[in-house]
């Protein structure tokens, strides 16, 4: 039977898990979870893991993954607004060199590629490879 591996459990990790017992032993019955500790659990499950998080804190894997999503809309929210344009800038390349055969019904092509643009490969094997082009 192949042992299960045991992991290190982080120390804030342990902490909410700790504060996670206490509330949960001086409530009885079924009681949402207070938004505090599933915050802190959402700060802790994207540096730890869900899984791993969700494991030790005794959460549900799917509440606490969603529990994740508004708390970084709300971060993101927080934060500077976002651009309504951004443009990317192509770094400048060196040129290369390719050699491409290609060979068909047709007959065979070999294009020898020396540049920074590509040739229109399609149309060139389109000639080669369809009938009465």
């Amino acid at each position: 039977m192949a042992k299960r591996a045991e992991f290190k459990v982080p120390a804030g990790l342990q902490e909410l898990a700790r504060q996670f017992e206490e509330w949960r032993s001086s409530h009885s019955g079924r009681r949402p979870i207070p938004e505090a500790l599933w915050l802190r659990a959402a700060d802790l499950a994207r540096e730890h893991g869900v899984f791993r998080t969700a494991k030790v804190l005794r959460l549900d894997f799917s509440k606490l993954k969603r529990q994740m999503t508004p708390a970084q809309a709300e971060a993101k929210a927080a934060s500077s607004p976002s651009p309504g344009f951004v443009e990317f800038l192509a770094p400048p390349t060196a040129g290369c060199e390719c050699v491409i055969e290609v060979e068909g019904p047709r007959g065979r092509m070999r294009i020898e590629w020396k540049g920074t643009t590509s040739p229109d490969l399609c149309g060139l094997s389109r000639a080669l490879w369809e009938p009465g082009v």
